[in-house]
């Protein structure tokens, strides 16, 4: 985003500027802010193994039906579900040097959109509970999030005008407080997932926590300043 700012000066100005050694400052400016998610995608699946692909890819139906059932039981629409990946893989055994076919992988995995975040261990359990023994991630976010950012790109500027003023007292010159130009240098947080895990049904519901998202805002700004 690039937000120019017009000169509107007279030629009094102007020459003044001139004579007064214009130059130009540039510095940059971060701000952040703190939010709660409120929605969470959770990627969890079945993994089904057998020696004929027949009864492996059969089983697997079976429980992944059973687990999209659960969760459309526990309120969540069947748009909100949909599959994520599926796979068929040969297995092997390895000895002496030799490869034996052992049977069939089949893996079927759903990406469940929660817009409710505090449901995220509900989701799990159920999933769990009913079939699934595999849940590969669990990312947490925010459903509006230029809320935040737009936030946290005030306290950039005001952050840049704040160290432009600091430099500027250290060199003896005067500041026009007015950015010139102003650029935002564009951040893409990181998503850290949860890692792969093999789940057996659960007596409880796993006590997933949220925690907080930290948005940040970048720019880069310049300012006039003059003795």
């Amino acid at each position: 985003m690039y937000f120019p700012q017009p000169w509107g000066r007279t030629q009094t100005e102007w020459s003044s500027n001139l004579r007064n050694h214009f130059h130009i400052l540039k510095v940059i400016g971060e701000g952040s802010v703190y939010a709660s998610p409120d929605m969470s995608t959770i990627t969890l699946g079945v993994i089904s193994e057998g020696i004929n692909l027949s009864d492996a890819q059969k089983e697997n139906n079976e429980k992944t039906t059973k687990v999209i059932q659960a969760l459309t039981n526990i309120g969540i629409p069947n748009e909100d579900i949909k599959t994520a990946d599926y796979r068929i893989e040969m297995v092997y055994d390895y000895e002496d040097g030799k490869q034996t076919l052992r049977g069939y992988r089949v893996t079927h995995m759903l990406e469940v959109t929660n817009h409710a975040v505090d449901r995220t261990g509900l989701i799990v359990d159920t999933a769990v509970n009913n079939g699934a023994n595999t849940v590969s991630n669990i990312d947490f976010n925010l459903k509006n999030p230029q809320v935040y950012y737009n936030q946290a790109l005030a306290l950039a500027l005001k952050d840049a005008q704040l160290k432009a003023t600091e430099l500027i007292k250290a060199m003896g010159v005067k500041l026009n407080k007015i950015p010139i130009w102003i650029q935002e240098i564009n951040q893409t947080p990181p998503i850290v997932p949860f890692q792969t895990s093999l789940y057996a049904k659960s007596e409880a519901i796993p006590p997933i926590q949220p925690g907080k998202r930290k948005i940040t805002a970048t720019i880069q700004a310049k300012f006039s300043y003059y003795q």
